[in-house]
């Protein structure tokens, strides 16, 4: 049986997937437009984007700003019919500035989490982009939806539900996460669309509600599907890929990694994330790594204090230094075992979603 397609307004991705946004330099415009050329969403990650400008050092604002425009762009030009969008977290200290470029730029969808984006609709204001916030409970769904019905008379567009298993920085507290009694996504995704329901009755529409987190093929988009879910995320398997924008080394990490090596680390900015063990995530647990330049990126770090700058620790190892930098990587990265091409991946994954279907 065929898949459904992703409808977001306007917006038919022919295949249900989003390619998860994955920064500092994994996912930019060569993967993004690959994603959208084979039928689904590809995402951008703008965090830190301009990390390779010249002047990102002394100028880090308007050199994000200026890589963004690149990315974009490019990604735009290698997919000018698919869908593109961007990832931007809500606790960036220039969130809405890199919000209005993108919007000047035409992106397709703007996909947001790392805090409530209290203040996006009035950022985009009558722009075709679609506001697609990322949530870990029915209550934040409900919260952002209250706000946005409030103040500018609108809700998200699409909702994803992004569960325990993710990568990079969770909406989780490190303790709910050791816990048995953390909410799976398959409680998440019924509690979300129970939240958004008298939102969608309001405004006489759809909130499509995207899974993500732990979904590794084509067996997993199938079961996420036939609960209720729209479509899914994917972000881990998209970076063994051979148009994945991150260096070979951080490739070659998820592939040679095991299933003990994925582990849970603090993060500066007060959430946990998931990462591939290494040397260091074995500094971290006993040592602080003092902060030598500080970009000022993200408004809850306090360089003073924080056990070590996440802005560079991504910046090494999306470069290639996978021993002294942070490899994000979601639960089953471990389950990589080869590089592809996205084209062999998303066929794939699609023939065996059908199958399960």
């Amino acid at each position: 049986m065929s898949l459904p397609s992703l409808k977001i307004g306007e917006l038919i991705a022919k295949v249900p997937i989003i390619q998860g946004g994955m920064g500092v330099g994994v996912s930019l415009s060569r993967l993004a437009s690959a994603v959208a050329n084979h039928g689904g969403i590809g995402v951008i990650s703008g965090v830190q984007i301009g990390y390779s400008e010249p002047d990102f050092s002394t100028n880090p604002d308007q050199a994000n700003l200026r890589a963004l425009t690149k990315q974009i762009r490019k990604a735009k030009d290698l997919s000018p019919s698919g869908i593109i969008g961007v990832n931007l977290l809500a606790a960036i200290n220039n969130y809405e500035d890199m919000v209005k470029t993108a919007v000047k730029e035409n992106i397709d969808v703007i996909v947001t989490g790392a805090g409530l984006p209290k203040n996006l609709p009035g950022l985009v204001e009558d722009a075709k982009t679609k506001l697609a916030p990322i949530v870990s409970s029915g209550k934040a769904a409900s919260l952002i939806c209250k706000l946005w019905d409030k103040r500018y008379n609108r809700v998200p567009d699409i909702v994803i539900v992004e569960g325990p298993l993710a990568g990079g920085h969770l909406g989780f507290k490190k303790q709910q996460l050791n816990s048995p009694d953390c909410s799976t996504l398959e409680k998440l995704i019924p509690e979300t669309q129970e939240a958004l329901h008298p939102f969608a009755k309001k405004y006489e529409r759809t909130i499509p509600v995207v899974a993500a987190g732990g979904i590794f093929n084509g067996q997993d988009i199938a079961k996420f599907l036939k609960m209720g879910a729209q479509g899914v995320q994917m972000g881990t398997r998209f970076v063994t890929t051979e148009e994945c924008d991150v260096h070979e080394n951080f490739k070659k990490a998820y592939i040679n990694s095991r299933e003990q090596d994925i582990q849970l680390v603090d993060s500066p900015v007060g959430m946990p994330g998931r990462a591939i063990s290494n040397n260091f995530t074995k500094q971290i647990e006993t040592k602080r790594i003092p902060v030598s330049k500080c970009n000022n990126c993200l408004k809850p770090c306090d360089p003073s204090t924080n056990i070590y700058c996440i802005s560079e620790a991504l910046i090494k190892s999306c470069q290639g230094n996978t021993t002294d930098g942070l490899i994000f990587s979601g639960t089953n990265a471990y389950r990589t075992n080869k590089l592809t091409s996205v084209k062999d991946l998303m066929t794939s994954l699609v023939q065996e979603a059908e199958l399960a279907y």
